[in-house]
């Protein structure tokens, strides 16, 4: 039986089935429209989430460095060095600490994880921030336009990861981002799925391999070179000629954190 597409409300066929958690045999639906994928309604998802960051996250360390990298070549050449950014479902706070520290005015926000390394920088309540990163968060929303609409409370500019699904659907022992192991990834995009996101909640959409930007501002004569193949490679080379311009924040961090006297 189709299912509403939860990007376009088109109507979703299934697509294969699939094991989760070693033990639930769930159904995904992919939009003939669209290309977006999604599985069953996730009757499973408490279970996931025991842990919020699973188990097989190897790359957690490695994608922080990386992307911070990329977001600052992207932050000098294409937006503003002065901007305030929030990390949604920032985890640990290990992005926000590496913005920091590279010089950038960074804040975390993630109400299911522990701040263990940007204590102090926390999020505040009804503060508009000039763009949001997040990071490996759209493939666990349940319904990602809500999820995008809460977040376009915090900013006008979204710049996310998530991998693309590719065109001719993998099936499920072929590709690793299902994540059938921990159950937590129910939504998988397609560049198509994007656009039209975008188009729904008048944005524009660039794509830059498995990073992503959804925004209102206006990028300048510069944005299409966000659309070359290589571009990402290019942005994480830069940010080695760019980063010795920026003045850390990690002592001013610290003083500001001993006048606070917040011990917690």
């Amino acid at each position: 039986m189709p299912h509403k597409c939860k990007i376009c409300s088109g109507n979703s066929s299934p697509a294969f089935k699939a094991t989760i958690l070693g033990k639930y045999s769930i159904d995904y639906f992919k939009c003939p429209t669209c290309g977006f994928v999604q599985t069953e309604t996730p009757h499973w998802l408490e279970e996931a989430y025991k842990n919020p960051i699973n188990y097989t996250d190897t790359g957690i360390m490695i994608r922080n460095q990386r992307f911070s990298r990329i977001i600052t070549s992207l932050m000098v050449l294409f937006f503003d060095k002065k901007w305030k950014c929030l990390d949604y479902a920032g985890g640990y706070g290990l992005f926000t600490r590496i913005m920091r520290d590279i010089g950038f005015d960074f804040y975390w926000d993630d109400p299911y994880t522990e701040n263990l390394t940007a204590k102090g920088f926390e999020r505040v309540e009804g503060v508009k921030y000039d763009a949001v990163t997040t990071f490996e968060s759209f493939e666990h929303f349940e319904d990602p336009l809500t999820e995008v609409k809460k977040i376009l409370q915090y900013s006008n500019t979204i710049i996310f990861s998530t991998q693309l699904i590719p065109e001719l659907t993998p099936k499920p022992e072929q590709w690793w981002y299902y994540g059938l192991e921990h159950g937590q990834h129910i939504a998988l995009y397609s560049k198509k799925s994007f656009d039209v996101m975008a188009g729904k909640l008048g944005m524009t959409y660039y794509n830059i391999d498995n990073l992503h930007i959804l925004t209102t501002h206006k990028m300048g004569a510069m944005a299409p070179l966000l659309n070359f193949k290589y571009a990402k490679h290019l942005l994480y080379a830069a940010s080695y000629l760019l980063m010795p311009f920026l003045r850390s924040k990690t002592m001013d961090d610290m003083y500001a954190l001993r006048s606070r006297g917040n011990r917690s």
